[in-house]
């Protein structure tokens, strides 16, 4: 049996999670990675969404992230990041507020790079609500 991964999820307020895990799948800025068992050293940004851990019991959890940062290593998974809680404290409701508040900044926005970032996070929030609709635990 493989081994398996030693995960923290850190907010800038509190530890989220500590705990052993078979799997966990972060959203990485290139998309979704798979981590398993030892891994080898590896740096990437996150984008928001939803990181899926299965722990060594079968159980499958997910958490929000807003962002950040995770760093693979021999020593497991650590991500950092700029907002963390886990998925069933995250509604639909918020995530419809979020592209909301994208679309004013997309309509306010001037010149093409303002233009283009605004809308890279406006299609983050979008793909985030409909990955959402998969979850069970958020409502």
């Amino acid at each position: 049996m493989a081994e398996g991964v030693k995960i923290e999820i850190v907010s800038p307020e509190v530890l989220i999670l500590s705990a052993e895990a078979r799997s966990v799948i972060v959203p990485g800025a290139e998309g979704y990675l798979t981590v398993l068992g030892p891994h080898a050293p590896l740096l990437t940004v996150l984008k928001p969404g939803f990181v899926t851990v299965t722990d060594t019991t079968g159980t499958v959890t997910s958490y929000f992230v807003g962002g950040g940062f995770a760093d693979i290593s021999d020593a497991g998974l650590t991500i950092l990041a700029e907002e963390a809680r886990p998925a069933s404290e995250f509604g639909r409701a918020e995530i419809e507020a979020r592209i909301a508040k994208a679309q004013e900044v997309l309509s306010a926005a001037e010149g093409i790079d303002e233009k283009a970032v605004a809308q890279q996070q406006l299609d983050i929030w979008k793909n985030l609500l409909l990955e959402s609709a998969s979850l069970s635990t958020v409502h």
